[in-house]
Order: structure tokens, then C-alpha cells, then sequence
């Protein structure tokens, strides 16, 4: 049984891989071109069998052989072209920007060719992971940005089963042109913590509180794997002063006792991150060796002061003050609902109070929190975006100047209005590199721009948190064989359900 979907309170029946509002699982039935570990961005073959870039703007893709959609139809290289037009012609359906990136796709036989819009190494993983439908059923819908895609036919290891508004299940696909060794998969609609504490699952996704006397105490054999899946931190507005000035940014990194606020908002699960923007330890083969301390800013009150001076504040012993003599005050905008968040808040809060700096809190609704980091409407925010499983895209997304959008305009990338002329060369180059000695180099440019500038500011680990029960069956990922992430959503589960043994 699988904690993965989670009813609202019960669940409406929609498979269409492309909505926002699809049933989880949906992911177990459509596959991608490309598999992609989002814990270290390895790249795993899966649909296309193998591929090759012969140049920064072109990408060959061979397609695997023998693989039959669920109604028994094959797969062919029309299906991978008939797919891209779709998503084309349907925007909405373009949930990866697939199409920001390539100029036009042509295929053979055996072969699917993306010519891209430039030089654009990183563009692989953004175009493989779009999922992949059959054009012999889709051609058929008018309007599939819409269709709820009750019935679906995908390639991949399951079928949808049986479906009622408290629970669905998956079964396996006999034909699967892969290794699956799960009959069937239940999927109930309720996946609160105590439910999944109490409700026998083989698999669930949920922070959960002292762990080892929750999930482990309820069964000798369940287990858990709370690996870092992304850098959380403080996100300056730097279209708002002071916060453009990076010894303003220096001053309030060197203030925090990062390893603390890890320890009170996740619960001794997470530790300090890296100001560098890499995940640690998965890029540990990538990080800068003359950056200090594997780029962990230790706390330092009196550097943080000094940081400050050098910006024009002044600081009297008990209150920090601006330039102008008053007392430095901001908010910090995080959104209602994420309590671990708020706690790290709160402890930044405290730590600030001790060298001067008051902050208060602004806690909107989920919604209005993404609305607010979109438009600009805020001066620091605390969430994710400063590192994550693929370094380039971590970069990208936050430093490239090609997203900016002054206050008041929406964007969803570079949210924190960044621009920097050295960020983005680097990010340019690193687009028309193929070379992977090359793409290190610029890795590790970037690393010390983010070291440095601080233009985000890292504080800790944001968390994934795998349950796992190995009653039923054996080979979850663990610490010693990271090869998946532990989440239950998106592709991801395809890396873990293509490779659970059951106990003999």
C-alpha cells in the first residue's frame, strides 16, 4: 500500500499526465524519454534507450525497442514527434518549458532529432523528461488541455485498476517492456501522518515528527531515509534596499547560527547548507576546493557588525542602525501553513535580535506567498531555489538575468531580481560547453559568485522524507544506495518501482 495521493477528501479522477490536478499515480502509467535522479541529476535511459548531443544545439535520441502501449499498440518515433506538436500547440501542456528550448524536432524510424533554439547543453534532462502519450488516442480529443483522461493508456510498468473516490489501485502491466515485480499498488485517499503511522503502508512520504518512536516503533520493520533534497534559505528582494547591497547580505549570513535554525525547524532531521549552492554531499565531486569550510558561513557576531559598517549602518551596542540613523527593521515573508519554515523564521528572527536587527513576520496563505515572491511584492522571503539536484538548473533559475522582472511584473524564475553580468556569462558559457571538464570549471565559477555576492542566502537542507517498510518487499533507496530520491510524486517512483524485490 502506497501513501502517494492524498484526497481532497476524496479523489477526483483525472489522468491526464499534463494537469496540475492529476491523481499521483499518473506518473506510474506515462514515462519519459529520460529518467533523472532529482537528488543528483544523474540521467537514466528509459524510453530512448540512449542519446548523444554531436553539437551544443542538436540532440539525437535513439528510442528503445519492443515497447507496446497498454492496449497493445507500439511505440513508435510518431508517438515522441506527435507528443512535442501537442505540447506545442497546447502550451499549458508544456509543463517542463520543453519548448523554450528546441527550434524542431524531426524523427525516423529509430531516431528523434531536437534542433534546438542555440547552444544549450543543459537543455537534455528539460527536454527527456517530458511525458510521453499515444497519438492514436490523443489525436482524438479536442481539447486536451482539459481531458480528464479517465481510461489511460501509457507504456509503463501499471494499469490503472479499480477507482472510487477513497481509493484507486494500480496493477501491473503484463507487457511492460522493463522488470516490475508488484501486482498491485493501493493508493487510499487518506495520508495524514497518523494514517500512515497506523494504516500498514509499504511506502509513504510525510515529515514526520520524532520518527523513531512514530514510524519505526509501529513496526519492527519499518525504516526511513530523510535525505537533502534542496537548500532553504533567506531570498532578498534585491530590487528593495538595502538588500542590494551585499554587505547588508554578508552582515545577516554572518549572524546566523545556520546549524541551530536546522536544528530547530526540521528537528535535528537536516543540517547546515552549503553558501555555495551545491547539495551536499550529493556534489561533494564538484565543490570548490579553495572554498572554505565546504562553503558553510560560520556564525560571527562581530564580522556581521563589520559587514554592516562597511555598508554606512552604525551599531551602538544594543540597535543596528541604517545609514540615515534609524533603526534597521524587515520582514521576512514565509508561507502560513509550513511550520518547520516558520519555525527557522523564528529562530532567524531571535538571531538577528541579538546584534540589533528587528524582524517581523509576514505569513500569507501558500497561494498568496507564490504570488508575492512572483510580483516582487516582498523585501526577504525564506524558501527554496538556492541549490537542488541539478547544479546548472539551480543557477540558472535563480541568478540568469533572462527572467528578471522589476517589482510590480510577474516572473517565476530569478524571483529575487538578480542581475549580474558575471552570472550571466557564466551560465552562457556553460550552455556551449560539451565538454565535461568544461562544465565543472563553470560549476565552480558559479560556486564562488554565490560564495561571495550572496545573492541568496543558504541557511539548511530542505528534507525528503522517505517511510519505507521492507515486510513485503526489499531494495527501497537508502543512504549506502542513493539511487533514487525517496519521493512518492513525478517520475521518480518509476527508478524505485522498477526495482523493489518482494521477500521470499
Amino acid at each position: 500500500m502506497l501513501a502517494a495521493d492524498k484526497g481532497s477528501p476524496t479523489f477526483e479522477e483525472n489522468f491526464n499526465p499534463y494537469l496540475q490536478n492529476k491523481r499521483s499515480a499518473t506518473s506510474y502509467i506515462y514515462e519519459p524519454l529520460i529518467m533523472v535522479n532529482p537528488l543528483d541529476a544523474e540521467q537514466v535511459p528509459w524510453l530512448a534507450e540512449s542519446w548523444e548531443q554531436p553539437d551544443p544545439a542538436t540532440i539525437e535520441m535513439t528510442l528503445r525497442e519492443g515497447v507496446t502501449w497498454t492496449d497493445g499498440e507500439p511505440l513508435t518515433t510518431e508517438d515522441i514527434a506527435f507528443t512535442f506538436e501537442l505540447i506545442q500547440e497546447y502550451p499549458a501542456l508544456d509543463t517542463r518549458g520543453a519548448w523554450n528550448r528546441i527550434e524542431s524536432v524531426e524523427t525516423t524510424d529509430t531516431m528523434i532529432t531536437f534542433h534546438l533554439q542555440g547552444d544549450d547543453t543543459p537543455a537534455l534532462p528539460v527536454i527527456g523528461q517530458t511525458l510521453i502519450v499515444p497519438e492514436h488516442i490523443w489525436a482524438e480529443q479536442d481539447a486536451p488541455d482539459t481531458w480528464a483522461n479517465t481510461e489511460p493508456v501509457g507504456t509503463g510498468p501499471f494499469t490503472l485498476g479499480n477507482f472510487t473516490p477513497q481509493q484507486y489501485t494500480m496493477d501491473r502491466n503484463p507487457d511492460y517492456w522493463g522488470e516490475v515485480a508488484i501486482d498491485q499498488i493501493v493508493l487510499p485517499s487518506a495520508t495524514e501522518q497518523l494514517d500512515i503511522v497506523n494504516g500498514n503502508f509499504d511506502w509513504g512520504y510525510s515529515f514526520m515528527s520524532d520518527v523513531e518512536n512514530t514510524w519505526v516503533g509501529a513496526d519492527e520493520n519499518n525504516t526511513y531515509w530523510f535525505p537533502p533534497g534542496g537548500v532553504l534559505g533567506l531570498l532578498p528582494n534585491h530590487d528593495v534596499q538595502p538588500f542590494d547591497d551585499v554587505h547588508v547580505r554578508r552582515g545577516i549570513a554572518l549572524a546566523l547560527d545556520k546549524g541551530r535554525i536546522a536544528e530547530v525547524a526540521s528537528e535535528g532531521y537536516m543540517d547546515a547548507a552549503s553558501q555555495t549552492g551545491l547539495l551536499l554531499p550529493n556534489h561533494e565531486e564538484l565543490l570548490a576546493e579553495d572554498i572554505p569550510d565546504s562553503g558553510i558561513i560560520a556564525q560571527d557576531a562581530d564580522a556581521a557588525i563589520a559587514a554592516f559598517e562597511q555598508a554606512g549602518f552604525t551599531h551602538d551596542g544594543s540597535t543596528m542602525r541604517t545609514p540615515d540613523g534609524q533603526p534597521f527593521t524587515f520582514a521576512i515573508t514565509t508561507p502560513n501553513g509550513y511550520t518547520d519554515w516558520l519555525r527557522a523564521v523564528q529562530e532567524i528572527q531571535r538571531q538577528l535580535a541579538e546584534i540589533g536587527i528587528e524582524v517581523d513576520i509576514n505569513s500569507p496563505q501558500a497561494a498568496a506567498y507564490e504570488a508575492n515572491l512572483s510580483s516582487g511584492d516582498y523585501e526577504m522571503a525564506f524558501g527554496g531555489g538556492l541549490g537542488g539536484g541539478d547544479p546548472y538548473a539551480s543557477y540558472n533559475s535563480l541568478l540568469s538575468s533572462e527572467f528578471y522582472a522589476p517589482n510590480g511584473e510577474t516572473t517565476q524564475n530569478n524571483r529575487i531580481r538578480y542581475q549580474s553580468q558575471e552570472a550571466d556569462d557564466l551560465l552562457v558559457a556553460y550552455r556551449s560547453a560539451v565538454e565535461e571538464a568544461e562544465q565543472e570549471r563553470i560549476i565552480g565559477e558559479l560556486q564562488h559568485l554565490m560564495f561571495d555576492e550572496l545573492p541568496g542566502i543558504a541557511v539548511y537542507h530542505g528534507g525528503m522524507w522517505g517511510l519505507f517498510n521492507d515486510g513485503r518487499f526489499t531494495g527501497w533507496p537508502s543512504a549506502e544506495d542513493p539511487y533514487a530520491s525517496p519521493q512518492t510524486w513525478d517520475s521518480a517512483p518509476l527508478l524505485i518501482l522498477t526495482r523493489l524485490e518482494p521477500v521470499q
